[in-house]
């Protein structure tokens, strides 16, 4: 017979509220007590080593600011050059697995985790998790959600606020909700000016 883990990585029905989940879950949550209320944001050595110890896999260099959230930690898989902002949240019930070069900006969340449709089961407090997978040279902007089970192709931007259900391909900019494709990344975007002078004088043409 499964454990409730083993039932739950595998993205099955499973039991929240099981003793040996509720252990991992609050052990996680002391340690992230002790990375967002405690280190100050100065202590760079203390806090590295202590997300080294939360989560499953970080590169030699990465960047996570406080206040931080997950619920286990080690389902959690980041590549090199990482950064999230203020107010991450990652439910990784199921496996978040991110590549190279990711930005994650302020306010945005990212759930494995899903409740049953019906009431019935999901009163009796069982769940899912479907992995979220995030490619390379990705950009999410602030606040934005995403969903069970959601891919996210190489070199994309996901909009601010966007709500993002499905897959996304690479090479896009992708916004709304539910997140749809705007339109490529093209050649201009490489060659675009960032001068705020030029680009007020642009809107306002």
């Amino acid at each position: 017979m499964m454990t409730e883990q083993e039932k739950m990585e595998r993205g099955q029905l499973y039991d929240a509220s099981a003793p040996e989940l509720l252990q991992k879950l609050f052990a996680t949550r002391d340690k992230l007590f002790e990375l967002n209320y405690r280190l100050l944001p100065s202590q760079t050595e203390e806090r590295e080593r202590l997300l080294r110890d939360i989560l499953g896999t970080t590169p030699e260099r990465f960047t996570i600011v406080s206040p931080f959230l997950c619920d286990y930690g080690h389902n959690i898989h980041v590549g090199k050059n990482f950064f999230a902002n203020f107010n991450c949240v990652m439910l990784d019930e199921a496996p978040i697995t991110i590549g190279d070069n990711v930005l994650i900006a302020p306010n945005v969340g990212l759930y494995t985790a899903g409740h049953p449709i019906d009431v019935e089961r999901r009163n009796q407090w069982l769940e899912y998790a479907w992995p979220i997978t995030i490619g390379n040279n990705v950009w999410i902007c602030g606040g934005v959600t995403i969903a069970p089970g959601v891919t996210i192709g190489d070199n994309t931007i996901i909009a601010a606020g966007s709500v993002v259900t499905g897959d996304i391909p690479a090479n896009v900019i992708a916004g709304g909700n539910p997140c749809r494709v705007i339109r490529p990344v093209t050649e201009a975007d490489r060659q675009r000016s960032y001068d705020w002078t030029e680009q007020k004088a642009r809107k306002n043409k």
